[in-house]
Order: C-alpha cells, then structure tokens, then sequence
C-alpha cells in the first residue's frame, strides 16, 4: 500500500490521526473523530491552530472558556449544505459532545497568535461550481486566503459528480517562490457515495521522481507532499473531499502541468 494513502483505523473514536511528523512534512495535521451520540471529546491546540469541521452531525462545540452551542446541519455530507465549523487558536483547547451520530474532522496547521475563537460557516459559504463538462466540481470555500482570521490553514470542500474529475487540470503548489507558486502541503479526506465506491487519486511529479496510482475508498486519506495531484470517480459515485493546506505563506499560488495546461487555457481563454 502506498505511504500517501492513509485508512482509517476503526469505524469509531479517532479513525484518523495524522501528524506532521508521521505524515513527513512541516505543516499540515488531519484527525477525524466518528462519534455516537452522547460521546465528548476534547484536545489542546498546543502551538497549532485548529478549525473543526462538522463533516456531519450536530455536536455541541467548545473553545477555551466559551460555549458556541449546538452546531451542525447535515445529518449525510452529500446533502451538500454548508458545513458549520469552528476555528480554534494555538495556545487554547477544543471540546464536542455529539448530539447525534457525528463525523468531526480536526484541521491543524503552525498557529501564530492574535486570533480569537469564532464560528465559520455556515453564512458566508456558498456552494459554487468550478469548472465544466467532466471537470465539473461543487466547492465549500471554508477558509481561504480572502479571511484573515487565520495564520496558516486553508479549508475547503469539493464534491465531484459521477463520472468527473477534480483537482484538474494537474497542479502543483511544492515550491516556496512567491508569486509565481507557494509551498503547500495538502491532506484529502475522501468519501464517496453510495459508501462501497471508490475513487481514484494520482500524485506524481513532472520529473519522475514521485509517481503513484491510488484506489481511495470511503473515509481514506491521501497525503499530497509534492507533485500534481488530480482525482476522479467512476460512472454511479460521487466523491466528497476536505482538503487541508499549510506552508510557510497562507497563500494558494500553483502550476498547471505544462503537458495538460492546455485544457485550462482552452476552457478560459480570457484568463
């Protein structure tokens, strides 16, 4: 099995826990907590910071000294509302109690101070299209280099619809040269519906060096060091996936594969 391929551990309690020593690199931590009802857990932020996504369920959410309720809308993530989430910074700590059956993923990245406790979503983020014909993707900007209540994260959320492609044309953000690209590790949390699908995630780098075909299936996690990193899902599934980004500069700048840039510039001749 690929070392960027991540399965989860169980189907309860902590499924995930990858940390930036055990995923190999500087910036990006991922954990996703499956919940039953009544179930509370709670962490430290200790020097990162934390934004807890509500994959699904309704939980009532903590930060520090500071009760934000019961938050939550979707009971199934393919409902596609906007997800209600909750940045934490370092330096504090979290709880959830789980009023239903919940799946709760933990975002974490360097925090550096001077941002306080607050809701994201779901006002504010808005389903959007991106792309067209077999590139056609939905996305939940959750939080992007536009909000600055954060130091190093970048959130958000994609839904790609049977038969389509994502994270296309092949990009790649693994170098630290501003404004031309910025480094950026990135996380995939990947589900898919019906849940026995699959989908299929490529990350490869244009000299060779890093080149690998990954099956991912529900609950999966595939950890992108470098590279392009393009995925789709067969005819019959829709794929979801969380990605998570941190690196040294809080921005998104990336490069198309030259072999494949041609279809980006084909499909926005205006850009």
């Amino acid at each position: 099995m690929s070392d960027l391929l991540r399965k989860p551990t169980g189907t309860t309690g902590k499924v995930h826990d990858i940390t930036p020593m055990d995923a190999g690199w500087g910036y990006v931590g991922f954990g996703i907590y499956r919940l039953k009802p009544g179930e509370t857990v709670a962490e430290p932020t200790g020097d990162t910071e934390v934004i807890l996504v509500l994959v699904e369920g309704h939980a009532q959410l903590g930060a520090g000294d500071e009760d934000f309720g019961v938050m939550g809308d979707r009971l199934d993530v393919f409902e596609k509302t906007p997800p209600h989430c909750l940045y934490v910074p370092n330096g504090s700590d979290w709880s959830a109690t789980a009023l239903t059956a919940c799946t709760l993923a933990v975002c974490s990245a360097p925090g550096k101070g001077g941002h306080t406790a607050r809701k994201i979503g779901p006002n504010g983020i808005a389903l959007t299209q991106r792309g067209q014909g077999a590139n056609t993707r939905f996305i939940n900007n959750i939080a992007m280099e536009n909000e600055d209540y954060c130091d190093s994260l970048l959130v958000t959320e994609v839904f790609t619809p049977q038969g389509n492609w994502s994270s296309y044309p092949p990009h790649r953000h693994d170098e630290d040269d501003f404004p031309r690209m910025t480094y950026l590790e990135e996380s995939y949390y990947h589900r898919l519906n019906p849940a026995q699908g699959y989908g299929i995630q490529r990350v490869f780098t244009e000299d060779g060096s890093l080149d690998e075909t990954i099956a991912v299936a529900n609950h999966d996690v595939v950890l992108v060091p470098k590279g392009h990193h393009p995925c789709g899902v067969p005819y019959g599934y829709e794929m979801y996936y969380l990605n998570v980004m941190a690196g040294p500069l809080r921005k998104w700048r990336f490069k198309n594969h030259p072999d494949h840039d041609w279809i980006y510039k084909r499909d926005n001749p205006t850009a």
